[in-house]
Protein backbone atom coordinates (compact mmCIF):
# COMPACT_ATOMS: atom_id res chain seq x y z
CA UNK A 1 0.00 0.00 0.00
CA UNK A 2 1.56 3.38 -0.78
CA UNK A 3 2.04 6.43 1.45
CA UNK A 4 -1.05 7.84 -0.47
CA UNK A 5 -3.35 4.75 -0.47
CA UNK A 6 -4.38 5.35 3.59
CA UNK A 7 -5.50 9.24 5.42
CA UNK A 8 -2.85 11.76 4.80
CA UNK A 9 -2.39 15.48 5.25
CA UNK A 10 -3.01 17.56 2.03
CA UNK A 11 -0.57 20.05 3.03
CA UNK A 12 2.15 17.57 3.73
CA UNK A 13 1.88 15.65 0.28
CA UNK A 14 1.53 18.86 -1.55
CA UNK A 15 5.32 20.73 0.58
CA UNK A 16 6.71 17.37 -0.32
CA UNK A 17 5.66 17.28 -3.69
CA UNK A 18 4.01 14.27 -3.94
CA UNK A 19 0.67 15.44 -5.03
CA UNK A 20 -0.54 18.90 -7.02
CA UNK A 21 -3.34 20.79 -6.02
CA UNK A 22 -5.49 19.42 -9.04
CA UNK A 23 -4.63 15.90 -8.45
CA UNK A 24 -5.67 16.33 -4.76
CA UNK A 25 -9.42 18.00 -5.81
CA UNK A 26 -9.61 15.53 -8.51
CA UNK A 27 -8.13 11.84 -7.20
CA UNK A 28 -8.76 12.22 -3.68
CA UNK A 29 -11.64 12.52 -1.37
CA UNK A 30 -11.46 14.75 1.90
CA UNK A 31 -11.78 13.06 5.10
CA UNK A 32 -11.37 15.69 7.55
CA UNK A 33 -10.05 19.33 7.09
CA UNK A 34 -6.68 18.76 5.32
CA UNK A 35 -6.86 14.94 5.36
CA UNK A 36 -7.75 13.14 2.58
CA UNK A 37 -8.16 9.83 0.89
CA UNK A 38 -7.54 8.65 -2.34
CA UNK A 39 -11.13 7.51 -4.55
CA UNK A 40 -11.69 4.26 -4.75
CA UNK A 41 -10.02 3.46 -1.31
CA UNK A 42 -12.20 1.95 1.53
CA UNK A 43 -12.32 4.10 5.13
CA UNK A 44 -12.29 1.52 7.88
CA UNK A 45 -12.60 1.81 11.42
CA UNK A 46 -8.58 2.10 11.53
CA UNK A 47 -8.37 4.33 8.85
CA UNK A 48 -10.95 6.96 10.27
CA UNK A 49 -8.81 6.95 13.65
CA UNK A 50 -5.67 7.54 11.65
CA UNK A 51 -7.36 10.31 9.46
CA UNK A 52 -8.38 11.68 13.30
CA UNK A 53 -5.23 11.64 14.55
CA UNK A 54 -3.72 13.34 11.26
CA UNK A 55 -6.54 15.94 11.37
CA UNK A 56 -5.11 17.00 15.05
CA UNK A 57 -1.34 16.99 13.99
CA UNK A 58 -0.44 15.16 17.03
CA UNK A 59 -2.11 17.08 19.80
CA UNK A 60 -4.00 14.37 21.23
CA UNK A 61 -4.18 10.83 22.27
CA UNK A 62 -6.51 8.35 20.19
CA UNK A 63 -9.03 7.06 22.88
CA UNK A 64 -11.77 4.18 23.32
CA UNK A 65 -13.15 2.97 19.38
CA UNK A 66 -9.99 4.53 17.56
CA UNK A 67 -7.40 3.02 19.60
CA UNK A 68 -9.14 -0.37 19.56
CA UNK A 69 -9.36 -0.26 16.15
CA UNK A 70 -5.05 0.91 15.80
CA UNK A 71 -4.65 -1.95 18.54
CA UNK A 72 -6.21 -4.94 15.72
CA UNK A 73 -9.59 -5.15 17.17
CA UNK A 74 -11.56 -6.67 14.77
CA UNK A 75 -15.32 -6.63 13.60
CA UNK A 76 -15.55 -2.78 14.34
CA UNK A 77 -18.21 -0.95 12.49
CA UNK A 78 -16.11 1.55 10.07
CA UNK A 79 -18.82 4.35 10.32
CA UNK A 80 -18.43 4.75 14.59
CA UNK A 81 -16.97 8.43 15.05
CA UNK A 82 -13.43 8.54 15.70
CA UNK A 83 -12.22 9.03 19.35
CA UNK A 84 -9.64 11.43 20.06
CA UNK A 85 -8.81 12.54 23.96
CA UNK A 86 -7.21 15.92 23.77
CA UNK A 87 -6.08 18.71 26.18
CA UNK A 88 -7.57 22.01 24.97
CA UNK A 89 -10.95 22.93 23.39
CA UNK A 90 -11.34 22.00 19.67
CA UNK A 91 -14.78 21.65 18.09
CA UNK A 92 -14.02 18.58 15.86
CA UNK A 93 -15.17 18.72 12.79
CA UNK A 94 -18.11 15.57 11.84
CA UNK A 95 -16.78 11.66 12.00
CA UNK A 96 -14.88 12.98 15.31
CA UNK A 97 -15.75 12.99 18.52
CA UNK A 98 -13.12 15.06 20.75
CA UNK A 99 -12.64 14.80 24.27
CA UNK A 100 -10.96 17.14 26.51
CA UNK A 101 -9.33 15.09 29.32
CA UNK A 102 -5.75 13.64 30.67
CA UNK A 103 -4.38 10.59 29.73
CA UNK A 104 -1.49 9.79 31.95
CA UNK A 105 1.49 8.45 30.26
CA UNK A 106 1.87 5.16 31.24
CA UNK A 107 -2.00 4.86 29.73
CA UNK A 108 -0.47 5.62 26.36
CA UNK A 109 1.59 4.02 23.81
CA UNK A 110 2.70 4.91 19.99
CA UNK A 111 1.65 2.47 17.02
CA UNK A 112 2.75 3.61 13.88
CA UNK A 113 3.58 7.24 15.21
CA UNK A 114 0.18 7.91 16.39
CA UNK A 115 -0.13 8.48 20.00
CA UNK A 116 -2.76 5.69 21.60
CA UNK A 117 -3.91 4.37 25.14
CA UNK A 118 -2.91 1.18 25.98
CA UNK A 119 -5.32 -1.71 25.49
CA UNK A 120 -5.90 -1.89 29.20
CA UNK A 121 -7.00 1.84 29.34
CA UNK A 122 -9.05 1.14 25.95
CA UNK A 123 -10.43 -1.93 27.24
CA UNK A 124 -11.81 0.49 30.65
CA UNK A 125 -12.90 3.22 28.73
CA UNK A 126 -15.24 1.38 26.17
CA UNK A 127 -16.71 -1.08 29.10
CA UNK A 128 -17.33 1.46 31.30
CA UNK A 129 -19.18 3.52 28.54
CA UNK A 130 -20.53 1.14 25.66
CA UNK A 131 -23.75 -0.59 26.63
CA UNK A 132 -23.28 -4.46 27.54
CA UNK A 133 -24.01 -5.74 24.58
CA UNK A 134 -21.91 -4.07 22.32
CA UNK A 135 -19.02 -3.53 24.87
CA UNK A 136 -18.55 -7.37 25.70
CA UNK A 137 -17.68 -8.13 22.23
CA UNK A 138 -15.45 -5.23 21.18
CA UNK A 139 -13.64 -6.27 24.75
CA UNK A 140 -13.19 -9.42 23.90
CA UNK A 141 -11.99 -8.78 19.89
CA UNK A 142 -9.41 -6.10 21.97
CA UNK A 143 -8.27 -8.82 24.33
CA UNK A 144 -8.06 -11.60 21.27
CA UNK A 145 -5.94 -8.60 18.88
CA UNK A 146 -3.36 -7.77 21.87
CA UNK A 147 -3.28 -10.72 24.34
CA UNK A 148 -4.94 -8.59 26.95
CA UNK A 149 -5.62 -9.66 30.46
CA UNK A 150 -8.85 -8.58 31.80
CA UNK A 151 -6.89 -8.36 35.03
CA UNK A 152 -5.05 -5.53 33.97
CA UNK A 153 -8.41 -3.48 32.50
CA UNK A 154 -8.93 -4.04 36.67
CA UNK A 155 -5.35 -2.40 37.38
CA UNK A 156 -6.36 0.35 35.55
CA UNK A 157 -10.36 0.98 37.36
CA UNK A 158 -8.22 0.73 40.41
CA UNK A 159 -6.09 3.75 39.62
CA UNK A 160 -9.19 5.79 38.75
CA UNK A 161 -11.79 5.03 41.57
CA UNK A 162 -15.27 6.71 41.20
CA UNK A 163 -14.87 7.05 37.38
CA UNK A 164 -18.53 7.10 36.07
CA UNK A 165 -19.21 3.72 34.55
CA UNK A 166 -16.77 1.28 37.04
CA UNK A 167 -19.65 -0.13 38.42
CA UNK A 168 -20.46 -1.12 34.55
CA UNK A 169 -17.48 -2.29 34.09
CA UNK A 170 -16.46 -4.55 36.96
CA UNK A 171 -19.86 -6.91 35.67
CA UNK A 172 -18.62 -6.69 32.12
CA UNK A 173 -15.57 -7.68 32.70
CA UNK A 174 -16.39 -11.07 34.34
CA UNK A 175 -18.08 -11.96 31.05
CA UNK A 176 -15.26 -11.15 28.58
CA UNK A 177 -13.55 -14.57 26.44
CA UNK A 178 -10.70 -13.57 23.97
CA UNK A 179 -12.41 -16.81 22.62
CA UNK A 180 -15.36 -15.47 20.84
CA UNK A 181 -14.43 -14.93 16.78
CA UNK A 182 -16.96 -13.20 16.02
CA UNK A 183 -19.91 -10.87 17.54
CA UNK A 184 -22.97 -12.98 17.09
CA UNK A 185 -20.33 -15.35 19.15
CA UNK A 186 -20.50 -13.40 21.80
CA UNK A 187 -24.40 -12.62 21.82
CA UNK A 188 -24.51 -16.12 21.60
CA UNK A 189 -22.26 -16.99 24.70
CA UNK A 190 -23.97 -13.82 26.44
CA UNK A 191 -27.48 -15.59 25.97
CA UNK A 192 -26.66 -18.65 27.24
CA UNK A 193 -24.88 -17.30 30.35
CA UNK A 194 -27.89 -14.98 30.84
CA UNK A 195 -30.27 -17.94 30.70
CA UNK A 196 -28.36 -19.72 33.79
CA UNK A 197 -26.86 -22.57 32.01
CA UNK A 198 -22.97 -23.24 32.38
CA UNK A 199 -20.23 -20.81 30.77
CA UNK A 200 -19.05 -22.40 27.61
CA UNK A 201 -15.37 -23.30 27.02
CA UNK A 202 -14.94 -21.32 23.60
CA UNK A 203 -12.94 -22.80 20.32
CA UNK A 204 -13.76 -25.70 22.22
CA UNK A 205 -10.98 -28.65 20.67
CA UNK A 206 -12.47 -32.19 20.35
CA UNK A 207 -10.46 -35.31 19.64
CA UNK A 208 -10.75 -39.03 19.81
CA UNK A 209 -10.37 -41.64 22.18
CA UNK A 210 -7.03 -41.97 20.71
CA UNK A 211 -6.12 -37.67 21.63
CA UNK A 212 -6.70 -37.49 17.41
CA UNK A 213 -8.15 -33.97 16.58
CA UNK A 214 -11.59 -34.57 15.35
CA UNK A 215 -12.81 -30.57 15.11
CA UNK A 216 -12.79 -27.49 17.25
CA UNK A 217 -15.96 -25.74 17.82
CA UNK A 218 -17.05 -22.45 18.73
CA UNK A 219 -18.00 -23.21 22.45
CA UNK A 220 -19.24 -26.04 24.39
CA UNK A 221 -18.94 -28.48 27.29
CA UNK A 222 -16.45 -31.39 27.04
CA UNK A 223 -18.23 -32.94 30.32
CA UNK A 224 -21.55 -32.97 28.88
CA UNK A 225 -20.45 -33.76 25.30
CA UNK A 226 -22.34 -30.17 23.85
CA UNK A 227 -21.37 -28.21 21.49
CA UNK A 228 -22.85 -24.58 19.89
CA UNK A 229 -21.90 -23.18 16.78
CA UNK A 230 -22.34 -20.07 15.27
CA UNK A 231 -22.72 -20.37 11.26
CA UNK A 232 -22.57 -17.15 9.33
CA UNK A 233 -24.74 -17.47 5.99
CA UNK A 234 -21.04 -19.22 3.92
CA UNK A 235 -21.96 -22.23 5.84
CA UNK A 236 -25.41 -22.31 4.14
CA UNK A 237 -25.20 -20.41 0.94
CA UNK A 238 -21.80 -22.26 0.14
CA UNK A 239 -22.22 -25.60 -1.41
CA UNK A 240 -18.62 -27.06 -0.26
CA UNK A 241 -18.45 -25.59 3.00
CA UNK A 242 -22.37 -26.85 3.22
CA UNK A 243 -20.77 -30.60 2.45
CA UNK A 244 -17.91 -30.25 5.29
CA UNK A 245 -20.36 -29.45 7.58
CA UNK A 246 -22.78 -32.19 7.29
CA UNK A 247 -19.57 -34.37 7.18
CA UNK A 248 -18.16 -32.74 10.28
CA UNK A 249 -21.43 -32.98 12.31
CA UNK A 250 -22.27 -36.12 11.24
CA UNK A 251 -18.64 -37.36 12.73
CA UNK A 252 -19.17 -35.40 16.26
CA UNK A 253 -22.56 -37.02 16.68
CA UNK A 254 -20.71 -40.53 16.54
CA UNK A 255 -18.01 -39.66 19.03
CA UNK A 256 -21.79 -38.92 20.92
CA UNK A 257 -21.41 -35.12 20.90
CA UNK A 258 -24.59 -33.19 20.26
CA UNK A 259 -24.16 -29.97 18.04
CA UNK A 260 -26.80 -26.59 18.27
CA UNK A 261 -26.48 -24.72 15.42
CA UNK A 262 -27.17 -21.13 15.78
CA UNK A 263 -27.38 -18.63 12.80
CA UNK A 264 -28.88 -14.70 12.62
CA UNK A 265 -32.28 -15.51 12.71
CA UNK A 266 -32.56 -17.64 15.49
CA UNK A 267 -30.33 -15.54 17.43
CA UNK A 268 -32.02 -12.30 17.09
CA UNK A 269 -35.59 -13.47 16.59
CA UNK A 270 -36.49 -16.64 18.18
CA UNK A 271 -33.74 -16.91 21.11
CA UNK A 272 -35.77 -18.91 23.32
CA UNK A 273 -35.38 -22.05 20.85
CA UNK A 274 -31.80 -21.60 21.01
CA UNK A 275 -32.16 -22.03 24.68
CA UNK A 276 -34.68 -24.53 24.46
CA UNK A 277 -32.53 -26.65 22.66
CA UNK A 278 -29.06 -25.94 24.75
CA UNK A 279 -30.68 -26.75 27.71
CA UNK A 280 -32.70 -30.18 26.85
CA UNK A 281 -29.27 -31.21 25.52
CA UNK A 282 -27.33 -30.56 28.02
CA UNK A 283 -30.04 -32.33 30.48
CA UNK A 284 -29.74 -35.78 28.09
CA UNK A 285 -26.34 -35.69 28.80
CA UNK A 286 -26.30 -35.44 32.31
CA UNK A 287 -26.42 -31.43 33.50
CA UNK A 288 -28.65 -30.64 36.31
CA UNK A 289 -30.19 -27.24 37.72
CA UNK A 290 -27.57 -27.90 40.37
CA UNK A 291 -25.17 -27.03 38.05
CA UNK A 292 -27.28 -23.87 37.21
CA UNK A 293 -25.29 -20.29 37.51
CA UNK A 294 -26.24 -17.03 38.48
CA UNK A 295 -27.87 -15.08 36.38
CA UNK A 296 -26.47 -11.28 35.70
CA UNK A 297 -28.58 -8.75 37.49
CA UNK A 298 -27.80 -6.32 35.11
CA UNK A 299 -28.46 -8.55 32.04
CA UNK A 300 -29.48 -7.12 28.86
CA UNK A 301 -30.81 -8.68 25.61
CA UNK A 302 -27.71 -9.75 23.99
CA UNK A 303 -29.25 -9.43 20.45
CA UNK A 304 -29.49 -5.80 20.44
CA UNK A 305 -28.64 -3.98 18.02
CA UNK A 306 -25.09 -2.82 18.26
CA UNK A 307 -22.88 -0.64 15.48
CA UNK A 308 -20.54 -3.90 14.52
CA UNK A 309 -23.29 -5.97 13.83
CA UNK A 310 -23.73 -5.51 10.22
CA UNK A 311 -20.16 -5.68 9.57
CA UNK A 312 -20.16 -8.57 11.45
CA UNK A 313 -22.44 -10.23 9.30
CA UNK A 314 -20.88 -9.11 5.90
CA UNK A 315 -17.39 -10.73 7.90
CA UNK A 316 -18.62 -13.63 8.85
CA UNK A 317 -19.40 -15.12 5.29
CA UNK A 318 -15.36 -15.31 5.27
CA UNK A 319 -15.36 -17.68 8.21
CA UNK A 320 -15.25 -20.95 6.57
CA UNK A 321 -11.47 -21.42 6.58
CA UNK A 322 -11.03 -20.40 10.43
CA UNK A 323 -13.32 -23.51 11.96
CA UNK A 324 -11.61 -26.54 12.72
CA UNK A 325 -11.91 -29.15 10.56
CA UNK A 326 -13.19 -32.92 10.33
CA UNK A 327 -9.40 -34.61 10.67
Amino acid sequence: MGVLDEPFPGSWARAAGLVTRWELQHNFVRVFPDVYLRKGCTLDAEGRARAAAHWAKGSGVLIGYSAAALHGTRWLDPDYPAEIARTEHCKPPGGIRSVCTVIESAECCEIDGFRVTTPARTAFDLGRRLPRAQAVPILDALCAATGLDPQHIENVARVHPGTRGVTRLSAILQLIDAGAESPPESHTRLLLTDDGLPRPTTQLVIRDSFGGFVARVDMGWEEWRVAVEYDGAHHWTDPTQRTKDIDRIATLESLGWRVIRVNATLLHHRPHVILDRVRTALRAHGWTDDHKELVSVNREKPTASVPCDHVSRRNLARRGSGRGRVG
